[in-house]
């Protein structure tokens, strides 16, 4: 999962993109980056960290120029590793930098066709760098020396033609513009603005609408599914439909967990859909734990506080924060490693005693995916002194890897994979266990059918892989090359200016 910006502006960018990769902070944690263009000049930073961390006062000084991409990312494809970290370039055909949100399922394919047929070589294990060679050679085989904005749509096509799976990219031509495109089912979330200044209009395609909000953007719409966008060097906006039978069929995790609540996702007010979640987690409790003797709604922090007040409102019991966090720690969902994980929330959250004492506690959480953080929290209420702790997900049972980019892809890293309900609350140590129903969740989302949405990908729950080119062969491919384990490495940080002599 990663984040994604791209600007073209009428003054420096370099702060704009630093303050949207802020924002988008919660999409990734490993590494971040920023390219910055200055008439045909590229201008690179990029490392592990933070955002914070990865850029200084004198990286900034550096990363010039009106127009640029920039990238949060956390592992899911590749190693976690600077020399991985986004965005990347290739220098032909006229220097092009791109930064992917998602995951291609026919990566291996693609690479082999990249070096067989296309004749080009890739530098890392990333499918991204893979997705740039797809749109790099696209472009290259129009054989033109000067290219407009019909040109980039049509190497999109050759894109959407070639590329399975999910991606949100944004790219980045010297002396021609910005473009940003969807994969045809629009798995991965692509939002874009504008802004008024008194040197013009200026341009944001980014991962998320609240990253316009905050730098003064108004959003425009979002990507839809197939579409590109074009924003050329000189401020014109262009958009074109490059897929033939697009189908929206956002993620929805994102609504679940991933998206920040005051971001609006395909028209859909992530706050909002977490509000119906828990009215309708709710419900279920009163059907099925009627009789049940609870004293106190507890949120985890932060994704499920709207869900947990809804049903806390719904069912009339008495809510309250019952756990503090710290707000220096990462996600730990997002974290890489098993490991670090584990001691993370330990640091992260501490529950406050005179919430829990003698009392039965609901915790409520957006979702259980690993269970590493659920059974800790569990034990954490016992510990303060919980007489019986109760726990509910408004989210189904997370069963099956994801394949579009989510760092879920081990079968055997999730805890309810091949587990029933109630082996799952063994596991986790609660003494009653609830989930979200699939129906009701995406009935939450999609705003009671009102929505403009055709369908969600729901394939961590249901284990249905909308692109249907998803095989147990693949899947198997994924528990062994893409676990924690495989994630580790760590080399040091990449930082460099590449000159573009070009003189068209």
């Amino acid at each position: 999962m990663c984040g994604i910006v791209g600007i073209v502006g009428k003054s420096s960018v370099n702060q704009a993109l630093y303050d949207t990769l802020l924002v988008l902070q919660h999409r990734g944690q490993d590494a971040a980056g920023i390219v910055t263009c200055e008439g045909d000049r590229l201008h690179l930073r990029k490392d592990n960290g933070l955002a914070r961390d990865v850029f200084r006062t004198r990286h900034m000084i550096q990363l010039v120029g009106n127009m640029g991409v920039g990238h949060v990312r956390y592992p899911t494809a590749g190693a976690s590793s600077s020399a991985e970290a986004q965005p990347f370039y290739v220098n032909s055909p006229y220097g092009i930098v791109l930064a992917h949100n998602g995951n291609l399922t026919n990566a291996e394919a693609l690479k082999h066709d990249l070096f067989v047929q296309d004749l080009r070589h890739l530098n890392t294990t990333s499918d991204s760098e893979i997705l740039l060679n797809v749109f790099a050679h696209e472009l290259h085989v129009q054989g033109k020396l000067r290219i407009d904005e019909q040109d980039i749509f049509r190497a999109i096509e050759g894109v959407h033609a070639r590329c399975r799976g999910g991606y949100a990219a944004v790219a980045m031509i010297p002396g021609f513009g910005v473009c940003g495109f969807r994969d045809p089912n629009a798995i991965r979330p692509l939002v874009y603005g504008r802004r008024e200044t008194d040197a013009g209009t200026e341009y944001m395609i980014a991962s998320e609408s609240v990253a316009l909000d905050t730098t003064g953007f108004t959003l425009i719409d979002d990507v839809a599914p197939g579409e590109a966008v074009f924003i050329s060097v000189d401020g014109q906006l262009y958009t074109r439909q490059c897929a033939p039978q697009p189908i929206l069929s956002p993620c929805i995790f994102e609504f679940v967990y991933f998206a920040r609540p005051d971001s609006i996702i395909d028209n859909i007010s992530v706050h909002k859909a977490r509000s119906r979640m828990g009215r309708h987690l709710a419900n279920k409790i009163n059907r099925e734990w009627s009789g049940l003797d609870i004293d106190v709604v507890i949120p985890i922090p932060d994704t499920s506080r709207t869900a947990a007040l809804q049903l806390a409102n719904r069912l009339g019991i008495h809510y309250s924060e019952g756990f503090i966090k710290n707000r220096y720690i990462g996600r730990t969902f997002i974290m890489p490693g098993q490991t670090v994980r584990k001691k993370s929330v330990r640091q992260k959250l501490n529950a406050i005693d005179l919430e829990f004492r003698r009392k039965n506690v609901l915790l409520v959480d957006d979702s259980i995916v690993r269970g590493t953080t659920s059974q800790q929290i569990i034990q954490m209420a016992r510990d303060a002194g919980a007489r019986r702790v109760y726990f509910a997900s408004a989210a189904p049972p997370v069963r099956y890897p994801n394949v579009y980019g989510i760092d879920m892809p081990a079968a055997s890293e999730l805890i309810a994979h091949g587990r029933s309900e109630e082996e799952v609350a063994l596991e986790l140590g609660a003494d009653g266990l609830i989930f979200q129903d699939l129906d009701d969740l995406i009935d939450a989302v999609q705003k009671r059918g009102k929505s403009q949405v055709d369908r969600f990908d729901t394939s961590v729950f249901d284990g249905v892989y909308i692109t249907g080119d998803v095989t147990p062969e693949y899947l198997r491919m994924l528990e062994v090359h893409r676990n924690d384990v495989a994630k580790s490495a760590k080399p040091s940080f990449s930082e460099s200016v590449i000159d573009l002599h070009n003189s068209v």
